[in-house]
């Protein structure tokens, strides 16, 4: 699916989702997650790409009447981006992260939507044919917005994830969008 689509049909559930059941109180405490969805990594090297990606994440909700706010640390793999120049010639590059969260949700019943802020420490991998491999890291904001379905302990969620790649010795400066379906076990 291109991320077009994904962020059209992320869209439609988030209006979906306003139009749902009043206020409800959900259980504070430990939650761990997994996540699996589709990463756009764009770059000053001209790759743009669509990429298979995956995370993985572990947080606190600290809940009150109709808002709960939280704390989530994640680990995410957003696949990579390649260009293929003819006669052999290839670019390839694969980012990875941790990011830490501050967030901020609503309840709407069984359903709601949260956002959350902070930052991700990135690791960024360029290798192209002929040359050798160049390595960056660094840490810069992230930022997202999701909406999720609560059953008992189990929560179904859909997010959008905007990471900022920046490194000024190398001329990266990139933004990473990840669109992404998981669940977490709240405990």
């Amino acid at each position: 699916m291109k991320f077009a689509t994904s962020v059209r049909l992320f869209g439609a559930a988030a209006v979906a989702s306003l139009l749902m059941a009043p206020a409800a109180q959900a259980d504070s405490g430990f939650y761990v997650g997994a996540g699996l969805g589709e990463s756009d990594v764009s770059d000053t090297v001209s790759l743009n790409d669509d990429s298979l990606a995956y995370k993985a994440m572990a947080g606190y909700i600290f809940d009150l009447p109709a808002v709960d706010f939280g704390v989530e640390l994640a680990y995410a793999d957003f696949g990579g981006a390649s260009e293929n120049f003819g006669g052999g010639n290839q670019i390839d590059v694969d980012v990875k992260g941790l990011a830490g969260f501050g967030t901020v949700g609503l309840d709407l019943g069984l359903f709601g939507m949260y956002a959350k802020a902070g930052f991700a420490s990135w690791d960024f991998d360029l290798s192209a044919t002929g040359l050798p491999s160049v390595s960056a890291d660094g840490s810069d904001p992230a930022y997202g917005i999701g909406l999720r379905f609560t059953f008992s302990s189990v929560e179904l969620r859909a997010e959008y994830e905007r990471f900022e790649v920046e490194d000024n010795a190398l001329g990266i400066d990139d933004s990473i969008n990840m669109i992404s379906v998981g669940a977490i076990w709240r405990f």
